[in-house]
């Protein structure tokens, strides 16, 4: 997201969004039928990605002639055969699209080498270019001049603005400003790559170690710099150097997210964590002081009592949202329509060992302690219910 832009929803579909520049504050209605599964923002673009595989955008760079109307710009892609989409990521200015094939693509602005090419020769485009093959996941954020693509094979490679080294290529390319072409970074550290949250010059990589005689364990590692301390230490670091604190170190961490020049970090021990710029009350902290060490913000009060991995935590340009979102499978949300049917609760089922239960006992048991056997039980009763 930025922080003009909020979209509204109904039954899985975009039916508008609201742009705070607008002075009247009317929402604008957007004609886009098919059910949503992403939305991503940057600052000069917005774009929508249908679980069909479609990706609606707009932007000055993406549609000039009119920003404020939304395309199918996965149909301009040039080979036909790879116009499904899997993924969308917003830079600040630029559009990344992973499709099924496993190719990264790009679009809108390359004034500086974000889209892997050199800006002078090729400033922009409104068609989406091929930056790379065999690619897993794209990384970038809503404030970044740069991205990073990560392979199958866990190498990580990255292009575009690097003037305070927030590519993490290390002190030898620090007078490299802008890498014009996709360059492996080395020197990450062991472990599977999770995230990457980009802000404007600082980066911060999630890493969760592999080692199989211990539970996994994530840890944070920064590089760029440290204005505003977005970085989590106090000094510029031109290589991903892990980020210290005693607030989470014992913590499992599930989310980041960065913003223009500050971080925000959710953990399993239901912890919001935060550092960095904070002039616009960014972090939560009810201050408006930068905090240049790790520092724990009280969270409101969650639903239902419902666990911190139901919560996710989004950074703007200079604002952030900390929204709930539950994690139903199918087989969930019919266990929850059926609950709330008064006539199931009261019926009673004989389980495989013989034993009477409750149907809404089920329901409880299923939840805390899933199995197989339970799983094939409680399907079974939904098929008949629903039958």
């Amino acid at each position: 997201m930025n922080d003009s832009t909020i979209f509204l929803f109904k039954n899985g579909k975009a039916i508008e969004y609201l742009n705070k520049n607008n002075s009247k504050q009317n929402p604008s209605k957007i004609q886009i039928e098919e059910n949503i599964q992403k939305v991503t923002v940057g600052n000069q673009n917005e774009a929508i990605l249908t679980i069909e595989g479609n990706v609606f955008a707009k932007g000055i760079n993406i549609n000039p002639k009119n920003p404020n109307e939304f395309i199918n710009i996965s149909l301009l892609i040039e080979d036909t055969n790879d116009r499904t989409i899997k993924d969308i990521v917003s830079g600040e200015s630029s559009i990344y699209l992973l499709t099924s094939n496993q190719n990264a693509y790009g679009i809108g602005s390359n004034y500086s080498c974000q889209l892997g090419f050199d800006s002078e020769i090729f400033e922009e485009t409104e068609k989406p270019i091929l930056m790379m093959k065999n690619v897993s996941k794209i990384f970038s954020g809503n404030s970044s001049k740069y991205v990073f693509l990560l392979n199958s094979n866990q190498e990580l490679f990255g292009c575009g603005y690097n003037y305070d080294g927030q590519l993490g290529l290390g002190e030898s390319r620090k007078d490299e400003k802008e890498i014009q072409k996709l360059t492996k970074i080395q020197n990450i550290p062991k472990g599977k790559i999770i995230d990457i949250q980009s802000g404007f010059n600082h980066s911060i990589m999630m890493i969760e170690n592999q080692n199989e005689n211990e539970n996994p364990k994530r840890k944070l590692y920064s590089c760029g710099d440290y204005h505003c301390n977005g970085l989590g230490k106090n000094e510029k670091t031109y290589e991903f150097t892990e980020i210290k604190s005693s607030l989470f170190e014992n913590d499992n961490i599930l989310e980041i997210s960065c913003g223009f020049d500050f971080t925000s970090i959710l953990t399993s021990n239901s912890k919001l964590i935060g550092f960095g710029g904070n002039y616009h009350g960014q972090l939560g902290t009810g201050d408006i002081k930068n905090h240049f060490i790790p520092i724990q913000i009280e969270l409101p009060k969650l639903r239902f009592n419902e666990n911190i991995s139901n919560y996710h935590i989004s950074c703007g340009n200079s604002n952030s949202f900390l929204y709930y979102s539950p994690s139903f499978s199918n087989l969930e949300e019919d266990l929850i329509k059926l609950f709330r049917r008064k006539e199931f609760c009261d019926i009673s089922f004989k389980t495989k060992n013989g034993e009477i239960i409750k149907a809404h006992k089920l329901i409880l048991k299923y939840r805390l302690n899933q199995n197989e056997n339970q799983i094939e039980k409680l399907q079974e009763i939904i098929s008949k219910k629903l039958n």
